[in-house]
């Protein structure tokens, strides 16, 4: 997410030119009990000699019913609502299509010009 706000990051840490930031990481302890998200199984991510999609739709559908029932996502805690309304299944595979549906990481290649990198 450092590309999408990287004038504001820039800002608050006072960056010379030339310099740009490239990852965050927050310290600290947190305000309330946390979970421990699932991840996609290695049979969904992981392809041996070739590229194999064949079990893909399966698999992702069955993690995003496992995430969910282990950590349901509350409705009005889903992605631009305003944009794309409320579902009535929100999962992992949900999120991620809004997610990618919005354009990220625009502010950054102008950012990096402005602060005299150069793609020639």
């Amino acid at each position: 997410m450092i590309r999408n706000e990287v004038a504001k990051v820039a800002a608050i840490l006072a960056l010379p030119d030339l310099v740009f930031p490239v990852a965050g990481l927050c310290l600290g302890y947190p305000a309330a009990d946390g979970h421990v998200s699932l991840r996609l199984p290695r049979r969904v991510t992981t392809h041996n000699d070739c590229y194999d999609d064949g079990g893909l739709a399966f698999g992702v559908d069955d993690y995003d019913r496992r995430r969910d029932a282990i950590h349901a996502i509350p409705a009005d805690q889903q992605r631009a609502n305003n944009e794309f309304g409320t579902a009535d299944f929100y999962g992992w595979s949900e999120d991620k299509a809004r997610q990618a549906a919005k354009a990220e990481g625009a502010a950054f290649p102008p950012y990096l010009r402005a602060h005299g990198f150069s793609f020639d």
